[in-house]
């Protein structure tokens, strides 16, 4: 029986190198959502199939050729998620949040399915980080969400991005438009793709996000939806580019963006790099202000964006982002006997309540082999507990990157390590006498003074 070695295509695994940087990614993308009052939420990662039919909409390609989709054991059509903002708008609706204060502002992360051809940054499993708000029409908040958006870039220290907005009307306003689409359309209805001769008349706005170069040559000729939109649209439109001005953030207005899901209204946006090539869309969203009520719940405005933590990766790497490198141990304790084996752990359990980062040997390395492992994993220091330490009751402490010693009594073992620790991380401190603290007592007379003086002590 063979065995199988090899994930399914289009999808990856995370491994132990990168953990510590997608945890930095996934923390720091939610904390500064959440300076917007957005509330992390989270969402099964299967539902009734019915939800995207409805939601995201029948003539889409992510309906039409990308879900996974099954019947489960009682007979029920299920799908795997293919995007967040559907399954999000069914929370708030079965949860009654619509009687809860308004805005509603949730943020979350969450693996999503596409069957689709796997690329650089598009796979069949990816993750998405999403935001949405629910209760507000004002144009106000558009400009906000955007500026979330661009708070995150920012914050990343991602350049070169293209900020694209454009406005999609109504339904009202929609409808000349979509009669609009079909008379430029129907002459060539022929020679469309097959999709295409469907979307002809339940949906012609998707023509316009058809990805085959024949008829993406001819959509560039096609009507524009700004010239269609009723005088309600077109206000919108223009508060929001007002709002995005105050805020200074520069943006281009691009008529042909649609965005590829059935549910958005009004404006739409994307964040744009030239660093990923051709699929140059790092982050999209916009307003769906029909959602809820077709979901069957009551009518309520909302807005949001998505953003696909794989694709992000891929413009941190292209960018040369350095992030936080995965943090080491703060200490090896090395063990030569049963009975200093069971010492080291004792003291490791102790420095770990206290918020140390401890490793001991767990693998009956000698001395030697412990050592070189603990240089390998970049422990920041080390110590042997053998026979004599423990008759001794005090045990050497190495720092690694210096070479230098300290003697610590076994008995006070954590509390010694942790004032040890904090010394050593005091040496980089200055303060604005140009003077430095190189001990916890400095340190803290720094402080008191400063606290005396109501100066600011760190410079």
């Amino acid at each position: 029986m063979a065995i199988i070695t090899k994930a399914p295509r289009g999808t990856q695994d995370l491994l132990p190198s990168n953990g510590f940087r997608e945890q930095f990614i996934e923390k720091n993308l939610t904390d500064i959502s959440s300076y917007y009052g957005y509330k992390i939420i989270s969402t099964p990662v299967f539902e009734h199939t019915e939800l995207f039919d409805r939601g995201v909409g029948e003539t889409t390609d992510v309906v039409q050729k990308e879900m996974y989709t099954f019947e489960d054991n009682g007979r029920r059509s299920i799908t795997l998620k293919p995007e967040g903002t559907a399954g999000a708008a069914r929370m708030f609706i079965e949860h009654g949040l619509f009687n809860e204060p308004m805005p509603q502002k949730y943020s979350y992360v969450t693996p999503c399915y596409r069957y689709e051809k796997p690329q650089a940054g598009r796979l069949r499993e990816f993750h998405q980080f999403g935001v949405e708000c629910y209760g507000s029409s004002s144009p106000q908040t558009d400009a906000e969400v955007i500026s979330l958006a661009r708070a995150i870039f920012d914050f990343f220290g991602i350049d070169g991005l293209k900020l694209k907005i454009n406005s999609i009307g109504c339904p009202k306003c929609r409808a000349r438009y979509q009669k609009a689409l079909r008379d430029y359309f129907t002459p060539f209805k022929d020679e469309l793709c097959d999709t295409c001769k469907t979307r002809l008349e339940k949906n012609p706005m998707r023509l316009l996000d058809c990805k085959d170069p024949d008829d993406k040559k001819r959509a560039s000729g096609a009507p524009k939806i700004l010239d269609y939109l009723c005088d309600e649209c077109r206000e919108h439109f223009e508060s929001v580019k007002k709002y995005l001005d105050c805020l200074d953030i520069q943006y281009e207005v691009d008529p042909s963006i649609v965005r590829g899901l059935d549910y958005y209204t009004r404006t739409v946006f994307e964040f744009v790099s030239d660093s990923l090539g051709a699929q140059g869309t790092v982050l999209g969203g916009g307003r769906y202000d029909g959602l809820i009520s077709q979901l069957g719940g009551p009518e309520t405005p909302a807005i949001g964006f998505a953003m696909g933590l794989e694709r992000f990766n891929l413009l941190l790497d292209a960018q040369g982002v350095n992030l936080l490198e995965c943090p080491v141990p703060d200490i090896y304790i090395g063990s030569v006997g049963e009975d200093a084996k069971i010492a080291a752990m004792r003291h490791a359990e102790e420095l770990r309540e206290d918020g140390f980062s401890t490793e001991i040997d767990l693998v009956g390395r000698s001395i030697k082999a412990q050592m070189k492992y603990a240089n390998k994993i970049g422990a920041l220091f080390t110590c042997i507990i053998g026979s004599d330490e423990i008759k001794s009751g005090a045990v050497s402490v190495k720092k690694m990157k210096t070479g230098e010693t300290f003697s610590l009594e076994l008995k006070n073992f954590a509390e010694s390590f942790e004032r040890l620790r904090i010394n050593d991380m005091c040496e980089n401190i200055s303060f604005p006498d140009g003077t430095d603290a190189t001990d916890l007592n400095s340190l803290m007379g720094k402080v008191s003074g400063a606290e005396d003086n109501k100066e600011q002590p760190f410079v």
